[in-house]
């Protein structure tokens, strides 16, 4: 009689929790590519490629560090199509008595994990996932008697808690966070370093050939996949960032330029969500670039502040907020996604380059996603359901706890403010000021009518005029109301008909 112990394809950790203290010789590790993970989202194909190949590369590891591994690959003719299936198949094939599991990263699964027990009658023991700095017990503490959950607060309870960038019990450079120094706006640089590039292997290219054949309708192109599978190559990648991005990753974090998907960020991210790396080590060895005077104190806390601040945190935002989170829709947004998020054809340079980008490599850096992709669906009163469902399909580091709540609460502010202070909606000038997009964009962001202006600009204030009910009351949103207020009749009319013409030619 065996334990069995699921793997899932964001659990590629050795140090999992359901691995720890087992009798190795006593346990099945079961790890099963299911097309209800595949197919629940249309899913870009070198995100799929990236977790299949890499779920294949773990399985492997676990074999060398002397597991059973049961695993069960898409295309297998017995496949059920679903993890309670596959669950069910093992139980025959190795007689087992017990399963363990580590807790669901995502509602739905855990509504499939709490089912396992009555649907197999076996006990079946579910542990807390602690890979993360902060326990769900911890965060839900943490909520209560507060009126507003702002990242800011959490964050530095996290410092306190990690260490990290503290000096005894103050931050490190006397303040706790940086940002203020990293909103440079970045210029052409041809020593700016390009990420590792990992060569496909046999493994990676048998998995390519099936996810081209089979998902062949989907967004992205494989041709120059080149995202790290294993632990050892992410940790390549790591070293590569900590010894040459990470320096000037502070000032040009919030940078954008054409034709520059990578600039100075790191690409560790799907590494991270996925297991391939530990956040907290990772934070470790960025502070140890800092002690050792290797790097600039605002990419160290900026860094740092990404990984234990905000993931941290809108973890903690999406199991607080319940699996109704995801029908949130404050500002009631309704429109269509436009045919030009899953094609990037636009005559709009920055959204072209964000979205061409994102077809391209499964990659958008923070800004990207929120000023660009993110502003513009605000603008535009995109439905946030569908916007939030393209975010979890196109981005090979998306897994819905951590892209829910940035897109539905940071984005689109759907949640009414429960995580965002304010919407984070803005013109053309936002988008000119921290890239070179506008220069090469075939309308004028300095012109806010007429053929040639920008459509972020006349977008941005029927936004803020047809939002205004909810909005004005808002602390953070009194100066663009101010302008509005400042505005004649006569210019608040054209600005808002021009928009509606974008709208309406948007469909």
């Amino acid at each position: 009689m065996a334990t069995l112990i699921p793997v899932f394809g964001d659990q590629l950790s050795h140090g999992l929790s359901s691995l720890a203290g087992q009798d190795k010789k006593a346990c099945v590790i079961l790890m099963a590519e299911v097309d209800e993970e595949t197919e629940y989202v249309p899913h870009h194909k070198s995100k799929m490629v990236y977790i299949l190949s890499a779920m294949r590369h773990h399985a492997d590891d676990l074999r060398s560090a002397g597991w059973t591994v049961d695993y069960v690959k898409l295309t297998d003719a017995e496949n059920s199509g679903s993890f309670t299936g596959e669950i069910a198949r093992a139980i025959e094939r190795h007689k087992v008595s017990a399963l363990c599991v580590t807790e669901a990263g995502e509602w739905r699964v855990k509504a499939m994990l709490d089912s396992w027990p009555d649907r197999f009658d076996i006990p079946v023991e579910i542990r807390p996932d602690d890979r993360f700095l902060c326990t769900h017990a911890e965060f839900e503490s943490w909520t209560k008697d507060r009126k507003q959950l702002r990242m800011e607060f959490f964050y530095r309870d996290m410092r306190r808690k990690s260490g990290l960038m503290m000096n005894v019990d103050k931050p490190e450079g006397g303040q706790w966070n940086f940002d203020a120094e990293n909103r440079k706006p970045a210029k052409r640089d041809f020593a700016m370093p390009k990420p590792l590039h990992f060569a496909p292997n046999a493994v990676t290219q048998d998995v390519i050939q099936m996810v081209e054949s089979r998902f062949a309708g989907n967004i992205g192109d494989t041709a120059k996949f080149g995202f790290a599978v294993t632990r050892e190559d992410a940790l390549r990648q790591q070293k590569h960032f900590l010894d040459h991005a990470l320096p000037s990753f502070g000032d040009y974090q919030d940078a954008m330029l054409t034709g520059e998907p990578f600039l100075w960020h790191s690409i560790l991210s799907p590494y991270i969500n996925s297991g391939l790396l530990d956040p907290l080590d990772l934070c470790r060895a960025v502070e140890v670039q800092y002690r050792a005077g290797k790097v600039p104190i605002n990419a160290a806390e900026g860094f740092i502040r990404q990984v234990i601040g905000w993931r941290e945190y809108v973890r903690g935002i999406y199991w607080h907020a319940g699996p109704e989170y995801v029908e949130s829709n404050a500002l009631a947004a309704t429109r269509p996604l436009p045919e030009f998020y899953w094609t990037g054809k636009t005559d709009m340079h920055c959204l072209s380059q964000a979205i061409g980008q994102t077809i391209e490599h499964s990659y958008a850096h923070h800004i990207q996603r929120l000023m660009i992709t993110g502003n513009f669906a605000l603008l535009a009163g995109l439905n946030p359901k569908e916007v939030h469902k393209w975010y979890l399909a196109v981005y090979a580091d998306a897994y819905e706890w951590v892209e829910l709540p940035n897109s539905l609460g940071m984005s689109q502010f759907a949640d009414g403010g429960m995580l965002a202070s304010k919407p984070y909606a803005a013109s053309g000038a936002y988008i000119n000021r921290m890239s070179n997009y506008c220069s090469h964009c075939r309308y004028d962001v300095k012109q806010r009518t007429g053929p040639k202006a920008c459509p972020f600009n006349a977008l941005y204030w029927e936004f803020i005029a047809r939002n205004e009910v909810k909005l004005r009351k808002n602390p953070r949103m009194a100066m663009p109301y101010k302008n509005w207020e400042r505005m004649t009749d006569a210019d608040k009319v054209a600005l808002r008909a021009h928009a509606q013409q974008f709208l309406e030619k948007l469909g």
